[in-house]
C-alpha cells in the first residue's frame, strides 16, 4: 500500500502541473486583460495615462511573458501564498474562507438529502420491478432527470416568491441571509438561514436525487440476478433480508466510486445555481473572477477543485479495498 500511494502521489503532482500549466496558458492567451474589466477602466474620463498602465502591469505580473509568470505563480503556491485578486483587492485565501461555508451549506445539505431518499427509492424500484408504482416512480424520476435545474429555478423563483408573495408560503427570491440579520436572534438567525436555502436545496437535489436513484436501481439488478442471490432464494430467505444484506452490501463498490466523484462538487459549488439565487459561494467566485480575468482567484480555484479531484479518485481506490477485500494494492 505505500508504494502504491508514492506512485498515485507523483502521479497525481503531475497531473496538478499539466493542468495548471494548461489553464494558465488558456487564460493569460485569451482576449481581455484584468486592467480591460476594471471599472476604472470604463470611464473615459478616468482613463489612466500610459506610463501608469505600464505601471500597474508590472504590478500585476502582465508585463511578463505567461511562461515566466506562470513559474512565478508556483513558487508563490509553493510558500502558500495564493496571490492577491485584481478586482476585490483581497487575498484570495481570504475570499475562499468566506465562500467557502455557504457552500457547504448547500452542497452537503443537498447530498444529505439525496443519499436519504435515493437510496430506499432505488430499493424499493428494484422490489417492485415491473409494478406500476415502480413504473410511476421512475416516470417521475426520468422528468425530473431531464428538466434542467436552471430552468426549474426560475419557475420555483416565480412560484414561490411572486405569484405567492405575502402569503405563508412566500420563499425568499435570492441571497442566503435577509436584511437586518445581524440584529436577529440566534432562533431567528436560523430560520432565515433555512428558508433562504429552501429553493437552492431543492434544485440542487432534485436532479442529483433523479440520477442517484437510478444508479441504485441498475446496480442492484445487476446484483439480484447473481448465483448467490438465487442460492439465498433456495435457503428460504426473505426478500427484504436478501436486498439489505447480500444484495446490497455488494452495490457498494459504485456507491465508493461515486464518492470520490462528488468530493470535488462539495466545494465547486453550482455556479449557474449560485448566480440565480446570488448564493454567495464558490461558483458564483469562480464565475466571477472569470468574468474579471482575475487570474489569481482562476488559478488558485482550479488548484483547489484538481486537488480535490485527485484526493476523491484516491480516496476512493482507497475504500476499495476496505470494501472488497479481494482488491489490493502493491
Amino acid at each position: 500500500m505505500t508504494s502504491y500511494l508514492i506512485r498515485r502521489f507523483f502521479i497525481g503532482l503531475l497531473t496538478l502541473l499539466l493542468i495548471t500549466f494548461v489553464i494558465y496558458g488558456l487564460i493569460r492567451t485569451m482576449p481581455g486583460s484584468p486592467l480591460d474589466t476594471d471599472p476604472a477602466m470604463l470611464d473615459p474620463s478616468k482613463m489612466p495615462r500610459e506610463e501608469d498602465l505600464e505601471r500597474m502591469r508590472k504590478v500585476y505580473g502582465l508585463d511578463k511573458p505567461w511562461p515566466v509568470a506562470y513559474i512565478q505563480w508556483l513558487r508563490n503556491v509553493r510558500y502558500g501564498n495564493l496571490g492577491h485578486s485584481y478586482s476585490q483587492r483581497k487575498a484570495v485565501s481570504e475570499l475562499v474562507k468566506q465562500r467557502i461555508g455557504p457552500t457547504l451549506t448547500l452542497s452537503v445539505t443537498s447530498l444529505f438529502l439525496t443519499y436519504l431518499l435515493a437510496i430506499p427509492m432505488g430499493l424499493y424500484s428494484t422490489v417492485r420491478s415491473g409494478k406500476p408504482e415502480e413504473r410511476g416512480i421512475s416516470f417521475l424520476l426520468y422528468m425530473l432527470y431531464s428538466f434542467p435545474s436552471f430552468v426549474a429555478a426560475l419557475f420555483l423563483q416565480l412560484l414561490f416568491a411572486v405569484k405567492l408573495q405575502g402569503t405563508a408560503l412566500e420563499l425568499p427570491l435570492f441571497g442566503h441571509q435577509s436584511p437586518g440579520f445581524d440584529e436577529m436572534s440566534s432562533v431567528q438567525q436560523t430560520l432565515d438561514r433555512f428558508w433562504h436555502m429552501v429553493l437552492p436545496v431543492t434544485c440542487f437535489t432534485y436532479a442529483s436525487l433523479a440520477y442517484y436513484c437510478r444508479f441504485v436501481k441498475a446496480n442492484m439488478e445487476e446484483v439480484i440476478r447473481q448465483d448467490y442471490i438465487r442460492t439465498a432464494r433456495a435457503k428460504g430467505l426473505g426478500p427484504v433480508r436478501i436486498i439489505l444484506h447480500h444484495a446490497f452490501r455488494n452495490t457498494l463498490i459504485p456507491f465508493v466510486t461515486l464518492l470520490g466523484l462528488t468530493l470535488p462538487g462539495l466545494l465547486s459549488g453550482a455556479i449557474i445555481l449560485e448566480q440565480i439565487f446570488n448564493w454567495p459561494g464558490m461558483g458564483q467566485l469562480y464565475f466571477g473572477s472569470i468574468s474579471t480575468r482575475d487570474y489569481p482567484v482562476i488559478m488558485a480555484l482550479t488548484l483547489m477543485f484538481s486537488v480535490l479531484t485527485l484526493l476523491g479518485q484516491l480516496l476512493a481506490d482507497i475504500l476499495y479495498a476496505f470494501v472488497d477485500p479481494r482488491i489490493t494494492y502493491h
